[in-house]
Parts: C-alpha cells; structure tokens; sequence
C-alpha cells in the first residue's frame, strides 16, 4: 500500500470509527475548523467537541486530491456523509498530515460546507 493509500484510508477512518480512532491518528495540537457553530478548535478542544469525529453510516469521498512535500502530505476532497436521522451532510474538506518518524498523524483538518 503507497503512502497515499494508506492516507486515504485513514481519512475515511475519521468519518467511520469515531473519536478514539480519530484521537490515535490526531497530533497533539492539531487544529480542526469546522462550519459554524463549532469553529476553530486545537489540541485538548478537539475531543470535547461532539461535532468532531462523529460516526457516520455511510462516508463517499470524491473530487479527491493528493499533494505530498517530504514528510508533510495534503488531502482535499468532497465529502458526502449520512447518518441517521440528520439530513446528508456535503462538504468540501482538506486534511493535512505529518510523517513523524514513520507514523502519519492528522495535523490540521478543515471542512466547509458545500450544500
């Protein structure tokens, strides 16, 4: 599996297995922007957060984009969500992930929606 791969998938991974996954594969002082009212949220806010790395039903990740410079990688892609009982959720999303001595780790992540 390429290192792009395995990034993809981890990604999916955030909208999937909720916030203990999320939590291994984060920084520590990552920051998160999500849409209003949520916002801006870093390090220790983001698990306190219930909007993030909520779990979701079904997750499509299309439109994607992949950039890679040394140990810093970039993914941005349209996210089409589902959950029960709340409407499909679309957004436009970037992810951005640092290798720290062999282990990708979620640093910054924003999504706006597009719906």
């Amino acid at each position: 599996m390429t290192d792009e791969d395995a990034l993809w998938a981890m990604e999916q991974r955030f909208w999937t297995e909720g916030s203990d996954s999320a939590r291994t594969m984060t920084a520590k002082g990552a920051v998160f922007v999500f849409p209003y009212p949520v916002g801006i949220l870093q390090g220790n806010q983001l698990w306190r957060e219930s909007q993030v790395a909520q779990r979701w039903r079904s997750v499509v990740l299309s439109e994607r984009c992949f950039a890679r410079e040394k140990d810093v990688a970039i993914l941005a892609y349209h996210v089409s969500a589902e959950r029960d009982d709340t409407p499909i959720y679309e957004a436009l999303c970037t992810s951005s992930y640092l290798n720290d001595t062999g282990t990708w780790l979620r640093l910054v992540h924003q999504q706006t929606p597009s719906s």
